[in-house]
């Protein structure tokens, strides 16, 4: 088995605290008397925590010895950074001006997988020597799109690949793996993949799971679109047991009141995969609405016209619960039931000559809050943002999980709802993270890892994105 490369880096982000200065001798940081929630999802130990170089060298009472920077924690929580599984950061960390990843550092986030939904380069090596040459400031571990690799065979047409055609995809996800991607994403949802079939997936997979890679999925159908919630969890699943590799659900969600019902059925189809021995998990982020494109989210992806066309997107407006549950963000974030009632035409007839003209993006409020809190009390679900990187001028922010997916989750699950408890929380943002998509050395505090760690108040910890 190959082993993966990636990019890495030092982060050390102090929230709150108090550095002093003091005689280099054993130690380059001393992080004093912190309660260290380790990544394991055990409750917090007051420790002191050592760093030499770019590793954490020691953890427990280290009274006795001394660093080149001490650094007081009392009163404060201490845990590894947080691994976002599923970020679309990557075209801004290849800007110079957003390279340092300010916005993603905030949110207390040191490491990001990038290419999720099926997307991104097919090229893993010129991406990352493009990423490598504007400076980084977060660790980076990519991913090969399988949604990509079939739009250079297919584009978006309904074409299934011959035995020859299908092991020249093959050897592009092994490429990417020889590359150092640490596996492959899918996104049968949107138009590239969607013609794909399960077993072309499996095919596909195996590539990955031959050099230890994992297998994430934006999932056929979150709603009631084609093939329904349950049976894209069901496709995962059964991917992830043909091609004996780790499957993850990204975004779990059930989209639409259609669907609500389907999250303890689904809820226990993973837990019956896992029982049955399939590595098989979900990622999810904090808000109880979405993002994507407006013709993704309502135009079918076959070719309709007339009546047959505006019968699909009838039943799509439905599934999202209708025009007041979607925010237009070329619009300046209105809802598309103003939006309609402005142009003085009928709904279908307005979102069709919107469509016309870009559509653009959409935040789509049609999720529920106790599915929500159900799927993040899983044990196997892992915490993302499904978020970019924007400097705010001239670029569309569209939701604020890009900013405080990670916050969010403390202030409002934790500390305010009380959904789940602060080390269960950290785990699903570090520990757990790591295991899953076998990141080496990150996602725990303990002697040998890497030094990526955040110190802070979580009482103080808040996002203040909004969708405004």
């Amino acid at each position: 088995m190959a082993r993966v490369s990636w990019i890495r880096g030092l982060a050390l982000l102090l929230f709150v605290g108090t550095c002093v200065t003091g005689r280099a001798e054993e130690y380059d940081v001393l992080i004093r008397k912190g309660r260290v929630l380790d990544g394991t999802g055990v409750e917090a130990k007051q420790q002191d925590v050592a760093i030499k170089g770019d590793r954490i060298a020691a953890i427990g009472d280290l009274s006795g010895d001394t660093a080149g920077k001490v650094i007081d924690a009392s009163g404060l929580t201490v845990t590894p950074g947080f691994i976002d599984v599923h970020s679309h950061a990557a075209p801004g960390l290849k800007k110079k001006s957003l390279s340092a990843a300010h916005s993603i550092l905030a949110n207390g986030v040191t490491t990001v997988m990038i290419s999720p939904d099926g997307q991104g380069p097919l090229d893993l090596k010129e991406e990352r020597a493009e990423l490598e040459a504007v400076g980084v400031g977060v660790n980076v571990a990519q991913l090969i799109g399988h949604g990509s690799i079939r739009k250079k065979f297919f584009g978006t047409k309904n074409i299934q690949p011959t035995a020859r055609q299908l092991e020249e995809m093959k050897a592009y996800v092994q490429q990417a793996m020889e590359d150092g991607a640490y596996g492959m994403s899918s996104g049968p949802f949107y138009a590239a993949g969607f013609y794909s079939t399960t077993e072309e997936l499996i095919e596909l997979s195996k590539v990955a799971a031959a050099y230890g890679g994992l297998y994430t999925s934006h999932i056929r159908d979150e709603s009631s679109y084609t093939i329904g919630v349950e049976k894209a969890v069901e496709e995962v699943i059964t991917i992830s047991r043909e091609a004996g590799i780790t499957g993850i659900i990204t975004h779990i969600k059930c989209l639409g009141p259609e669907v609500w019902d389907k999250a303890p059925s689904i809820v226990e189809k993973i837990n019956q995969a896992r029982a049955e021995g399939l590595e098989v998990y979900a990622d999810q982020y904090p808000y109880e609405a979405s993002s994507t494109g407006f013709n993704a989210a309502l135009f079918p992806r076959d070719p309709l016209e007339g009546e047959a066309l505006r019968e699909a997107v009838r039943r799509n407006l439905q599934r999202r619960g209708g025009p007041q549950k979607i925010g237009m963000n070329k619009f300046a974030g209105r809802r598309l039931s103003e939006v309609i009632k402005e142009m003085g035409k009928d709904p279908i007839t307005a979102i069709i000559e919107i469509n016309k003209k870009g559509g653009g993006s959409i935040v789509s409020y049609n999720m529920s809050p106790e599915n929500k809190s159900l799927f993040m009390k899983q044990p196997w679900t892992m915490t993302c943002s499904d978020g970019g990187l924007h400097s705010l001028v001239g670029d569309d922010p569209v939701h604020p999980r890009n900013f405080g997916a990670f916050a969010r989750k403390i202030r409002k699950y934790v500390v305010e709802d009380k959904i789940i408890d602060l080390p269960t929380a950290i785990r699903s943002m570090t520990g757990l993270a790591a295991e899953v998509c076998h990141i080496e050395d990150r996602g725990f505090i303990r002697p040998g890892a890497y030094a990526d760690l955040l110190v802070f108040d979580p009482l103080k910890v808040k996002d203040k994105a909004t969708f405004d």
